[in-house]
């Protein structure tokens, strides 16, 4: 699939600021399965740092605009070319352990709930690592009532499970809390999704979680749509939660309050 991206973040301020600096994941991961025709973030009047690498393969740069007097936007625009390979992802410039991946973040720390759902898909799937994947992502999915806006980024996997209403950020949570519990290797991915099941379009980035299967390598588990990542997936970053894998992060100096939009459009361009 070939697709066309268009991403815009907004921030407002109520008082102008004197400085805004930022670091951005913002550049769709090198692997196997996307290739990048073009791609460019854009910030008017900001100060663009170089690119590096991370410990997990992905592109971090930072950015800086002063003297703003009320509202900064970061465009992302591109044209990616993307495949199906069942969920596999091969990342090109990943150097740190697999193991880093079975630590528990504040975000994913389980509970008894999250125990249990773990315990439930280990007994209904056997020794299979796969199945038991495959199983978790089933008992998260059936967990939870996809609600937009139904928690915010605040949100541990826990306190969502216990609610039973989310955004994909929990599903993911959850899932990677349930995995680390059954000593796979799980990470929190972010990107964007064409459309869902359903064949509804998506106005915001998407997050799913990876484990990492004996013999297989890294695998996508999507809970939120209860699917493996296919040719609708663009994946750009990852982390052990959603606040380590976020595309942006960032401080201002200045008094005020700050308010963040979020758009993303995303065409077929073979259509």
């Amino acid at each position: 699939m070939r697709m066309l991206i268009n991403h815009t973040t907004s921030y407002r301020y109520s008082e102008p600021q004197r400085m805004i600096i930022q670091s951005h994941r913002l550049w769709p991961a090198a692997c196997d399965s996307q290739k990048i025709i073009n791609w460019e973030v854009h910030c008017e009047d900001a100060l663009f740092g170089s690119y590096f690498l991370d410990g997990g393969g992905d592109q971090i740069r930072t950015m800086c605009v002063e003297n703003l007097e009320r509202d900064v936007e970061i465009r992302v625009t591109g044209e990616i070319e993307t495949s199906d390979t069942n969920g596999l992802i091969k990342l090109r410039n990943e150097r740190v352990s697999p193991l880093v991946y079975l630590r528990d973040t504040e975000l994913t720390r389980p509970d008894d709930r999250i125990a249990e759902l773990a315990k439930r898909a280990l007994d209904l799937s056997g020794e299979n690592q796969l199945d038991v994947a495959h199983g978790i992502m089933s008992e998260v999915s059936g967990a939870f009532k996809y609600i937009p806006g139904a928690t915010d980024s605040s949100y541990t996997a826990s306190q969502a499970l216990e609610q039973g209403t989310g955004v994909c950020q929990d599903f993911a949570h959850c899932l990677i809390a349930a995995a680390r519990l059954n000593r796979i290797p799980a990470r929190y991915t972010t990107g964007y999704l064409h459309m869902d099941a359903s064949g509804e379009q998506h106005d915001a980035s998407h997050a799913w979680a990876e484990l990492l299967i004996e013999g297989l390598g890294w695998v996508g588990f999507d809970a939120t749509n209860d699917c493996c990542p296919d040719a609708r997936y663009v994946r750009v970053g990852s982390g052990l939660d959603a606040q380590d894998a976020a595309l942006i992060r960032g401080i201002s100096r200045g008094v005020g309050e700050e308010t963040m939009h979020t758009d993303v459009n995303i065409v077929n361009a073979q259509q």
